[in-house]
């Protein structure tokens, strides 16, 4: 940007080549197709331990393991608060903590 005003009681004009800073998204991937039938799969769950977590996942199993009986969990307390303090280092060994416990699919964002 450059002050271009050089008259007295004149407003300043800027010039701007683009408002936006450039993009630091990563190239897009096309999404996983999803699964259908969750019977004999892993479901991991991730929490941030905000608001009611242990109630709402509860529930969330329940109700899978009646449309889906051989579904099994990966309790969210195995992987870690994924929004916390050493939130980082949890992000980081998330993909192998997955791979490890078998997950196939995850539940995360659960809240308000």
């Amino acid at each position: 940007m450059c002050d271009r005003a050089i008259e007295p009681g004149r407003e300043s004009v800027y010039e701007v080549v683009w408002p936006l800073g450039k993009s630091a998204a990563a190239p897009a991937v096309d999404p996983t197709p999803p699964i259908v039938d969750l019977n004999g799969k892993t479901v991991g769950e991730l929490w941030d331990w905000l608001f009611k977590g242990p109630e709402i996942f509860s529930i969330v199993r329940q109700r899978l393991k009646e449309r889906f009986p051989t579904v099994k969990f990966v309790d969210y307390s195995t992987f870690g608060n994924i929004h916390g303090s050493n939130e980082a280092e949890v992000i980081a060994s998330l993909p192998e903590a997955l791979r490890q416990h078998g997950c196939d699919a995850v539940i995360s964002a659960v809240g308000a």
